[in-house]
């Protein structure tokens, strides 16, 4: 019986998911799911992205169990930007994100971020019709992800490591963890950053400007 639910559960967000790509496809907006575990730095990282493409219009999707701080702070740059307060689920789902779309200008936009909600378990099983997960690590996290949380480095299509200002006082042990990434997933590339400093921000906006659609 929990099979047949879960299955329910799944098949239900990909129908949702479907027509979210279709509205993205339509639009011809790229969509970047970003992922990771609480204070890895998505909110950040996103402000560094918008800052960095100002000749790109930009929407945002926030996700968080509850509160509007980090969509507040993304408001400062950009009108576009839609909260979803789970209120204790740990993912966002494609329905949540399709009706979030309906707030935002998206025949307009050329890149839309979605800051899913903190954590490397539940959000990766759930499609929301984006083109790309990106999952957000960071050095004070530790250097074992990969390895507790192997699924998120699979699915992935680009693994950024944050904070990187951090290395030099930290045990981090950047060879272990880009080996552990390289034994789940051989293609997306790691690109190493910090949204302190700026730092290897560059690498991640010419990834971005590579696939915008527009």
């Amino acid at each position: 019986m929990e099979i047949e639910i879960i299955s329910d559960v799944l098949e239900y967000n990909k129908e949702h998911a479907e027509v979210n790509r279709q509205l993205f496809k339509d639009n011809k907006v790229l969509v970047i799911n970003v992922l990771s575990s609480p204070g890895s730095g998505k909110t950040s990282l996103i402000i560094q992205s918008i800052k960095r493409l100002a000749n790109f219009k930009i929407g945002v999707i926030e996700g968080d169990i509850a509160s509007t701080y980090d969509a507040e702070k993304i408001k400062k740059y950009i009108n576009d930007v839609v909260q979803i307060n789970t209120g204790g689920t740990c993912h966002l789902n494609a329905s949540m994100v399709e009706k979030a779309l309906k707030r935002i200008d998206v025949k307009n936009l050329d890149i839309i971020f979605i800051e899913n909600v903190g954590n490397l378990i539940c959000p990766i099983g759930f499609d929301l019709g984006e083109d790309y997960k990106v999952l957000l690590s960071s050095v004070s996290e530790g250097d074992d992800k990969p390895v507790k949380y192997p699924k998120g480095f699979i699915k992935s299509s680009v693994i950024i490591l944050n904070k990187i200002d951090l290395l030099p006082i930290s045990d981090f042990n950047y060879n272990f963890f880009e080996k552990k990434i390289r034994e789940l997933n051989s293609e997306s590339p790691i690109i190493k950053l910090s949204c302190k400093t700026g730092e290897g921000l560059d690498n991640w906006i010419k990834w971005i400007t590579e696939n915008v659609k527009k």
